[in-house]
């Protein structure tokens, strides 16, 4: 299982959102491309990046700051938020950002997910993010009718590489992953599923890896390492199976 350290950007800065929300926000730094350079340095081999302003606005707003990480580190990036168009997917590609989260659009517009994933095979990621087991789209504004697993099933056989599933209730609260739901997820798709939200120490990590059997091949975290109630290295070393 991979430990995957998070980037949230909004107005060019590091920051946190707790459960999503904009106007909670916890600033950890103005300078995106020295954070992944210091989780470079601690074994990260991806980097998940959020253009938040993007998710909000629908469109890419922190391209600068993403360019600036892509020119810094050599680890891979997965880059969300913002991003609703096959020319806006293939601009990022060019950039030189490894694998694409499509959030919103696989709600609104699934094709767009399913031509991406042909198009580019292995190299989108559907990010589902759900509350109370309902997928919350928009920045996270607006819950629908449409389970978490529904939505996973859509996509089935199209090249998608992974799901980013986030428990927004749990999200930036580091009250621990929402084990049950990432389970049933997992067990109702072939495709490989990665968790978020909620982790705070070594042994949520712990407490993820029994999902490795169903598929879960990741979790990604961003609070509990800026806070320090989680290091890098020493998860990494439990996701792999070693104790630190």
């Amino acid at each position: 299982m991979n430990v995957i350290p998070a980037i949230d950007i909004k107005n060019g800065r590091c920051v946190r959102l707790e459960q999503g929300r904009m106007d909670r926000e916890t600033v950890f730094g103005d300078d995106p491309a020295a954070m992944a350079r210091q989780w470079q340095s601690q074994g990260a081999t991806l980097i998940h990046i959020v253009d938040l302003d993007g998710a909000v606005s629908k469109e890419p707003r922190n391209r600068s700051a993403i360019a600036a990480i892509l020119a810094a580190v050599d680890v891979p990036l997965q880059l969300g938020g913002g991003i609703r168009d096959m020319a806006t997917i293939e601009g990022y590609l060019k950039l030189g950002v490894q694998r694409i989260v499509i959030g919103t659009e696989a709600i609104r517009n699934p094709a767009l997910v399913r031509e991406a994933g042909r198009s580019f095979p292995d190299r989108m990621v559907v990010g589902i993010d759900a509350r109370s087991g309902l997928v919350a789209i928009e920045g996270w504004t607006e819950t629908t009718e449409t389970t978490a697993v529904d939505l996973a099933r859509r996509f089935e056989d199209c090249g998608v590489a992974a799901i980013n599933f986030t428990d927004i209730h749990r999200d930036g609260m580091q009250t621990g992953p929402n084990i049950d739901e990432t389970g049933k997820l997992a067990q109702a798709v072939s495709i490989p599923v990665v968790a978020s939200g909620g982790v705070a120490t070594l042994d949520d990590i712990r407490n993820l890896l029994p999902l490795e059997t169903v598929g879960v091949v990741g979790v990604i975290t961003g609070r509990a390492l800026y806070s320090g109630t989680l290091e890098l290295k020493a998860a990494l070393a439990v996701a792999r199976g070693h104790k630190p």
